[in-house]
């Protein structure tokens, strides 16, 4: 299957802080949306918004489970993205801007 994302917008949503806290979390497996909530500090709405790019094109699966919005990371989608070397210098980057308005 031959899917069509922007590369750049997903690694974008990846090393988001608020993001990337998320995706921390989904390492260890399925989640709770109301706990991811909680611990980024943020609404459920905006965990959903934050993740919708990721979720569209299958980074991020939700499921719903007796009315519980359960989230789970495809790790190795996501891991794939970051070994793209073009994408890896892109992170590298990146990292390099977020680093520089912390010091």
């Amino acid at each position: 299957m031959d899917e069509t994302f922007d590369r750049e917008k997903i690694v974008d949503c990846m090393f988001d802080p608020i993001t990337s806290s998320i995706l921390a979390e989904l390492e260890d497996g399925e989640k709770e949306c109301s706990f991811l909530a909680q611990q980024s500090s943020i609404s459920e709405l905006e965990v959903l918004e934050r993740l919708s790019y990721l979720i569209e094109h299958g980074f991020i699966s939700k499921n719903s489970n007796d009315g519980k919005c359960l989230l789970s990371a495809n790790s190795d989608k996501l891991t794939s993205i970051v070994e793209n070397s073009d994408n890896f210098d892109t992170a590298i980057s990146e990292l390099e801007k977020m680093d520089s308005y912390l010091n």
